[in-house]
């Protein structure tokens, strides 16, 4: 755990308390990240807002390959193993494993090689980006929205990972992770 001082799931109330409640729901207990996060649980709120009116519009899939992506190029170890997880509701194992690995040799469509290199491009060097960047998404038939949804997600996983980064969250491996999995979620990014 982080030096930041958090509320114990059994004395949280409020806000903290739903938010502990949904972790316990999902993961069966509380991840530190989450109690950390949570001490500004206003912000928590704002930020769980933004991520459901990104996958509102981008669909669970390709946020989620999105999430992976730029996970990889902030080297969160703490959402490459949330979201590695996460994304075994879209995809099965090996096929995640296979994206953990190298996504340009996952099977994935070229439009989501794409996706997913731009994601990490942002993560890496956003300063650096230019409209050729987008413009390769648009010539593979993105949209704006779509183009500006890839571009929030990536941005939010920065947020979000900078965040728990910082403050020395431990990193934890959640449940329903194989041992094959972890080692290709947490293999040096």
């Amino acid at each position: 755990m982080a030096i930041i001082e958090t509320v114990d799931p059994g004395e949280a109330t409020g806000d903290v308390a739903e938010i502990y409640a949904k972790d316990e729901r999902d993961l069966g207990y509380v991840a530190d990240y989450t109690r950390v996060m949570a001490v500004n649980p206003e912000a928590y709120r704002a930020w769980e807002q933004l991520v459901r009116a990104i996958v509102a519009q981008l669909g669970v899939r390709r946020f989620e390959l999105v999430t992976l992506a730029a996970a990889e190029g902030t080297h969160s170890q703490h959402c490459r193993l949330a979201h590695g997880r996460k994304t075994l509701a879209v995809m099965d194992a090996e096929e995640v494993e296979a994206v953990a690995g190298d996504f340009h040799d996952a099977g994935l469509s070229e439009a989501e090689v794409a996706m997913m290199e731009y994601a990490k491009r942002v993560s890496e060097d956003s300063a650096a980006m230019t409209e050729a960047d987008s413009l390769r998404l648009r010539e593979l038939g993105f949209t704006d929205r779509e183009i500006v949804d890839i571009t929030l997600a990536a941005a939010a996983r920065n947020y979000f990972s900078r965040a728990i980064q910082a403050l020395a969250v431990s990193v934890e491996v959640p449940p329903g992770i194989s041992d094959s999995l972890r080692g290709a979620l947490l293999a040096p990014l």
